[in-house]
């Protein structure tokens, strides 16, 4: 019962992050937080995919040692690859699994095992989420689908702060474009933001009917 109730407590608080903050970096950071300390895992960390260079790239940690963030580039195609397109993936043993990418720089930084879910928004797979565990562990189902919701929750509060940051974004344009003092160096006339041109072709077509 104690651990169902820290399972909750962990869905609650990044849930929680995510109606109260529009900063994705704070989704990510929480998530993290709350896997590792929901699991008493060594450490967790939730990674983006950069589909420019195919690598992942760290976007939040906790637990782990900036020699191990900083130990290479994450290749998409070599580091636990599977996890990004047919869902979790555990690894019960660092040293003897091809899956890994830097097994050494696991086995330094103390790590045993590695629990690997997707984060995907729509059908689109952005990330993963990595637990990692310093004695060897065999993730139960309990654990997966903890993660695996974790995971959800947090593409959701990324993909709603991308969301939130682009539409203020487009907002505050409009609003620019609305201002008297904007419009006449623009070039902008003061209808909703309509350009100019658009305005003059409107006028052209009602003297020709």
């Amino acid at each position: 019962m104690k651990k169902e109730l820290m399972n909750y407590e962990a869905i609650l608080k990044v849930t929680g992050a995510i109606v109260m903050s529009r900063d994705p970096e704070e989704v990510a950071l929480l998530t993290v937080e709350s896997v590792k300390s929901a699991l008493h895992a060594k450490g967790c960390a939730l990674l983006l995919f950069n589909r420019k260079t195919d690598e992942l790239e760290v976007a939040a940690s906790f637990g782990l040692s900036d020699e191990y963030l900083n130990k290479g580039p994450l290749s998409s195609m070599r580091s636990i690859a599977g996890s990004l397109k047919d869902g979790p993936v555990a690894i019960s043993d660092v040293a003897d699994d091809p899956r890994i990418q830097y097994p050494d720089e696991a086995r330094k930084e103390g790590i045993s095992s590695i629990l690997s879910v997707p984060i995907v928004v729509g059908k689109n797979p952005i990330g993963a989420l990595r637990v990692y565990a310093a004695e060897p562990w065999e993730a139960t189902l309990a654990d997966v689908n903890l993660v695996q919701a974790l995971a959800q929750v947090a593409g959701m509060g990324l993909e709603l702060a991308r969301l939130y940051k682009g539409l203020k974004s487009s907002i505050e344009i409009l609003k620019s474009k609305r201002d008297p003092k904007v419009l006449k160096s623009n070039k902008w006339t003061p209808y909703e933001g309509v350009p100019e041109s658009v305005e003059k072709r409107k006028l052209s077509a009602r003297n020709l009917a």
